[in-house]
């Protein structure tokens, strides 16, 4: 099997964003597939992590197949140039197309860069003299990346125009496979990089995971894959009231193909919530990472809170109930979480006061029995019906009471040094950009009066 390209990027890319490195692979493969029906699922990409099975030699697997592979497409990033293993791959298979150009003489464009971030200054000469931008995909793929567009709109027309670009670039390089490279091991191959001057940005502040459960349009769909457990949100969501247009509206927000689609509030101001939760916590100072709520939720919090991180918890009241989401959140109820947050934002759509209200947020309330009781206690971490006006307000003050009881757990003397553990600034005080204001804001007290002739002295 010849894969028609061999995805090359930063594992820090993944771990920072994993979801957006996998929609962006999945989106280019499925594309791919579109304009080239001919080529069977397992031949049109290989990545590591759907290919690597237990007992593999990643090394020798991964050798292997960038040997065979017909194209590569890499994601360039600072983390990418930061990489000495990405350096390996880039120069490995650099070297096949040019090998394959002194045999044949014919200059096959193979290796395919995508700007997932804009790269550092200083590049290899090697690496300069392959185009990496082009005008045709747009000014904002130029100076922010792919990941940024996507993070942006993940359906908009800026995303979708580079996806089929690099889709036809794969093909056409394709079509005039370079020749196989026998006996490629990458453990001997000495990378053009790491560059010295790619060095990956550092927040000032922690990272925040972000964990999402929400509904997507086509699940929407099923009614039956209600689980027995949640009759009373079951009813509430799929009566016959509830509209299922081809756009994904309905009772619950709008909806895509993604969990991380998902939009309760209308209309929507951003493409999604989960996008105006990331430009929230980042303009704070924060990096923040995307997953979605499933099994091993709570594992998953106790390693974060472990590597001194807190989570987020953006939760669908209407999917709450429905599986994978109601087993793990449950357990996550059970447990003892004490820097997560969890928001449960209340749908402009949603029902006015009556049973089907009642219906909904008691099944909510059925999830989470022990976390319900401490909804209204001082500085909850658990927040619930929280509403378009006041979203961006209750997120950071959630962020900012978990990152206070990091501190605190810290019990360090030095606190300099408990704040550098948890990657914040140095200065001792309030954490960068984590203040929460006084609401209403208190009144700017006027200006002392200068003295007066006249004035008695008290």
């Amino acid at each position: 099997m010849r894969p028609y390209f061999f995805f090359s990027y930063a594992r820090q890319d993944h771990v920072a964003g994993g979801a957006f490195v996998d929609q962006f692979f999945s989106d280019l493969r499925d594309e791919l597939a579109r304009i080239e029906p001919a080529a069977g699922p397992g031949e049109l990409a290989y990545r590591d992590t759907e290919r690597l099975r237990v007992g593999d030699d990643w090394e020798q697997q991964l050798s292997r197949m960038l040997a065979v592979s017909r194209t590569m497409v890499a994601l360039y990033s600072p983390a990418y140039f930061a990489s000495s293993y990405c350096g390996k791959e880039w120069t490995a298979f650099d070297d096949r197309v040019r090998r394959h150009r002194k045999l044949t003489g014919e200059s096959v464009p193979a290796l395919i860069p995508v700007v997932w971030e804009p790269p550092p200054a200083g590049l290899p000469a090697e690496v300069r003299r392959i185009q990496y931008l082009e005008h045709h995909l747009g000014p904002a793929y130029a100076a922010l990346g792919l990941r940024d567009l996507l993070r942006a709109d993940p359906h908009g027309p800026d995303y979708r125009r580079v996806v089929r670009a690099i889709a036809e670039r794969v093909r056409e390089a394709a079509l005039q496979p370079v020749a196989e490279l026998a006996g490629l091991d990458l453990g001997l191959v000495e990378g053009c990089f790491p560059v010295p001057a790619a060095v990956v940005p550092q927040t000032r502040s922690g990272l925040v995971r972000i964990f999402v459960a929400a509904g997507h349009a086509a699940a929407r769909r099923l009614a039956g894959d209600r689980p027995a457990g949640a009759a009373a949100l079951a009813q509430a969501v799929t009566g016959p009231e509830e509209r299922t247009p081809a756009d994904g509206g309905h009772r619950g927000g709008w909806y895509g193909a993604q969990p991380w689609d998902w939009a309760p509030y209308h209309p929507p101001r951003l493409p999604s919530l989960v996008v105006q939760a990331q430009q929230v916590i980042t303009r704070a100072g924060h990096s923040t990472t995307l997953d979605e709520i499933g099994p091993g939720l709570a594992a998953s919090l106790d390693r974060a809170r472990e590597g001194n991180q807190v989570s987020v918890l953006l939760v669908d009241p209407w999917a709450a109930g429905t599986e994978p989401y109601r087993g793990a959140l449950r357990e996550f109820d059970d447990g003892n979480h004490p820097v997560t947050a969890v928001l449960v934002p209340a749908g402009t759509d949603d029902p006015a006061d009556g049973p089907a209200r009642a219906r909904l947020w008691g099944g909510v309330r059925e999830v989470f029995p022990r976390n319900w009781l401490h909804r209204s206690g001082p500085e909850p971490l658990f927040r619930v019906r929280v509403a378009r006006e006041r979203f961006e307000a209750e997120l950071l003050s959630t962020v900012t009471v978990a990152q206070n009881r990091l501190l605190d757990e810290a019990d360090d003397p030095d606190p300099v040094s408990a704040r550098a553990r948890f990657g914040l600034a140095p200065a001792v005080g309030t954490m960068p950009g984590l203040t929460i204001p006084a609401w209403p804001p208190a009144p700017t007290p006027p200006p002392p009066r200068e003295p007066r002739e006249g004035d008695t002295e008290r």
